[in-house]
């Protein structure tokens, strides 16, 4: 028994880089005159068939663009946020749902706070960020 794991792991190996050709290449498939699907590593000689190549794969799609500064991209939504209409809400609790909404002062305060973190992480002030005048 010892004997035939031992040929049998001299063997494969062998086997296995014999096979690996076919399963890398192109296979043909065809129908004969009664409808059977034959396929072969070679087209068949005057008939139509359809090649498929194995054991290529698609290039991955290309990742997407990394943030450049993801401390900007966070900074300017929190500022577009904040300067927006919408209500924004507070997590008191930290329990992932909104307990109240920021009043007037706290929103004020939070842009300020927003602006300051845009011109500290990034290069170019926002496009359609307030800023503040200067005297």
């Amino acid at each position: 028994m010892r004997r035939l794991s031992t040929l049998a792991s001299a063997v494969l190996p062998f086997a296995l880089a014999i096979a690996l050709p076919v399963a890398a290449g192109q296979v043909y498939t065809w129908k004969d005159a009664k409808g059977v699907t034959h396929y072969a590593d070679a087209p068949p000689a005057g008939q139509k068939a359809d090649a498929r190549t194995f054991g290529e794969r698609p290039a991955p799609p290309a990742a997407p663009k990394a943030v450049a500064n993801a401390d900007c991209s966070n900074a300017r939504g929190n500022l577009k946020l904040l300067q927006g209409d919408g209500k924004v809400g507070v997590d008191d609790d930290k329990d992932g749902k909104a307990d109240r909404e920021l009043t007037a002062a706290e929103r004020a305060a939070r842009l300020k706070v927003a602006q300051g973190e845009v011109e500290l992480y990034c290069d170019q002030p926002a496009a359609n960020a307030v800023t503040k005048k200067q005297a």
